[in-house]
């Protein structure tokens, strides 16, 4: 992908289609048993997304999670009619690392079932909730390929309490898994800066951060590069007005920060840089490459 003239480079617009208590850093104190007794703001929120994206254009993978397209198919079918790629989040937001493989198994092909009845299209794409397939969990590279799967976006390449693999690669790259599947990679994206690797791709980070640091963090990925930036968002980060969870000092900064900032600073994003789906990147993308095991450090 580095081959592509830097002014033709089209980065990826993702969504993880959750809702605002589905967050781990809220699970000590939100269990899954008590889900359906919180609002629910989803629909709201991302036909909000679907709204902004077509005022610009923009087409985006939606990492929709099982439990979510159970309870609003509607939406589902929504995102699709829209031009979107629907791809898998896994169906309870159980973070891999701490599933047995049997589990992880069962929650990702129920999630895929549940969005390929919906749609009636193959699902390719799963980013894990939270990011979480780290060092440890990196079987889950082999199920995903197993079961279908083209395409993974879970590997972060930073160091954080939660997730993330130090030094492993910033640009998306073909694998090979332990048993000898492919699965083509799409980290989120990161800046090397002063020895340190910094996250530029969203989320938490695109609301912390001032626009103009991710405006220029994208434009060095493209121009100096010569890469796709990867970009990633929720929809309840779109709502300022949503009920407060009393958890976490930690959880609670990174979930509500700036989140009245979210909607211009991504209004903005989308009127700058071009965005498409991952599954039309995986299109141009290369057939073989390094092992998984090989490409997890950068060289």
């Amino acid at each position: 992908m580095s081959s592509i003239p830097a002014q033709h480079i089209v980065n990826a617009m993702t969504v993880d289609v959750e809702e605002h208590f589905h967050v781990s850093g809220f699970r000590d104190v939100v269990r899954p048993a008590d889900w359906s007794r919180f609002e629910s703001r989803v629909e709201m929120n991302t036909y909000r997304l679907l709204d902004i994206f077509a005022a610009h254009d923009v087409s985006a993978t939606f990492f929709v999670l099982g439990w979510v397209a159970e309870r609003h198919p509607g939406l589902v079918r929504s995102i699709q009619r829209a031009g979107h790629e629907v791809a898998c989040h896994g169906y309870a937001h159980k973070l891999a690392y701490e599933s047995t493989p049997d589990e992880f198994r069962d929650d990702v092909c129920r999630s895929k079932k549940i969005l390929e009845d919906i749609t009636g299209a193959s699902v390719i794409g799963y980013r894990a909730p939270s990011f979480s397939i780290v060092k440890s969990s990196l079987w889950a590279l082999d199920i995903l390929a197993q079961e279908g799967f083209k395409y993974d976006s879970s590997i972060f390449p930073i160091r954080h309490d939660r997730y993330g693999i130090p030094g492993a690669l910033r640009f998306p790259y073909p694998c090979k898994t332990n048993n000898g599947n492919g699965l083509m990679q799409f980290p989120v994206s990161t800046l090397r800066a002063g020895g340190l690797t910094i996250p530029v791709g969203g989320g938490g980070y695109f609301r912390l951060f001032p626009y103009a640091m991710t405006r220029w963090a994208i434009h060095r990925l493209n121009q100096t590069e010569k890469n796709p930036a990867i970009m990633y968002i929720h929809p309840w980060e779109l709502d300022p007005a949503q009920p407060r969870i009393r958890g976490p000092v930690a959880g609670r900064f990174r979930h509500y920060v700036n989140l009245h900032t979210t909607e211009a600073k991504l209004r903005r994003l989308l009127g700058t840089f071009a965005f498409t789906t991952l599954r039309a990147m995986l299109e141009d993308g290369p057939e073989t490459g390094l092992d998984c095991e090989e490409s997890r450090v950068e060289s």
